[in-house]
């Protein structure tokens, strides 16, 4: 027993500079760089030696004039439903929240419904949509018509489209807003009411200002979401960006991948720059509750020397 203690307290004397630290051995993680390499390298071989990929025809077509159609197509549909959805989004939220129950109620029921059902059902309900109303009409209800339209040449399929997703969206962003409305506090509502301001103008000049930083994040999720859905339009016969390219290859057999990798590759270019976008609108937005932003220079001269009189006196600096 004794000589263990002996040992121990030799231990114990041993320099700090003189020990050596073992780091923490992770086999398993060398093991899945290992295997990552290896997927990698055989799709890097792939991409280069297998002539299936066909990248002369990626490069003739990627600004190819049918696809560059498509394109504008696309960013049509997605601006124009994601219009529908923020605001009639914002509308249905604020119902939601609506202290008169007829009011919530409907707000509920509709995103219960829209949300329960899939956006491509949707889009074929509209498109359909002259199977159920051959005409549209506007006068006094189980009155007199005063004008009259055929439904097939009023919902166009770019116009099914946008009713179909736009409405979709908008039971989406209905929630996102209510989340973001629900997260300020209480008593901003009040101190608006006591300055004397109404419900409408307490959420536009208080509430909704607020919330934004909440609402930003998801919303941009949700745009470029719509970009990659509106790819579903291909089934009501919409050349978009996916459409215009499954035209070129149904008229050239043989070129489904190339134009296939067109398609992606401008996916891939449109979504990265609503990356960028959504980026700097939560920058924007979350400016004064982030705090890893440095301050800047004459706001923090000001901080420095509320800190040096607080404590009386001392050193200043910037």
């Amino acid at each position: 027993m004794s000589e263990r203690l002996a040992a121990r307290g030799e231990a114990d004397e041993i320099p700090a500079e003189e020990l050596t630290v073992v780091p923490l051995r992770h086999p398993m993680r060398w093991v899945a760089v290992a295997v990552l390499a290896v997927l990698v390298a055989m799709l890097v071989h792939s991409l280069t030696v297998n002539s299936a990929w066909k990248w002369d025809y990626v490069r003739g077509y990627f600004t190819y004039s049918t696809i560059m159609s498509g394109i504008w197509i696309t960013i049509q549909l997605t601006v124009l439903s994601m219009v529908i959805g923020v605001v009639l989004g914002v509308v249905l939220a604020v119902m939601r929240l609506s202290p008169n129950p007829v009011l919530s109620t409907c707000a509920w029921a509709y995103i219960f419904f829209f949300r329960g059902t899939p956006v491509l059902v949707q889009l074929l309900f509209w498109f359909n949509f002259a199977y159920l109303f051959s005409n549209l009409s506007i006068g006094v209800p189980f009155g007199p018509e005063f004008h009259t339209w055929d439904t097939n040449s009023l919902i166009s399929p770019f116009t099914a489209a946008v009713l179909g997703l736009g409405l979709n969206e908008a039971a989406y962003m209905a929630e996102i807003a209510r989340a973001g409305l629900l997260s300020v506090g209480a008593g901003q509502a009040e101190a608006a009411a006591a300055l004397g301001m109404s419900r409408g103008l307490a959420l536009r000049r208080v509430i909704l200002p607020q919330a934004m930083r909440v609402i930003v994040p998801p919303t941009g999720n949700e745009t470029i979401s719509m970009l990659k859905t509106t790819s579903l339009v291909i089934v009501i016969s919409l050349n978009d960006l996916l459409g215009a390219a499954s035209d070129i290859y149904n008229a050239s057999p043989g070129l489904q991948i190339p134009l296939l990798v067109t398609a992606s590759l401008w996916y891939l270019l449109l979504t990265s720059v609503l990356y960028v976008g959504q980026y700097f609108l939560e920058k924007r937005f979350g400016r004064g509750t982030n705090r890893n932003v440095p301050a800047r220079p004459g706001r923090r001269l000001l901080m420095n020397i509320m800190r040096r009189d607080q404590s009386g006196g001392g050193a200043l600096s910037v």
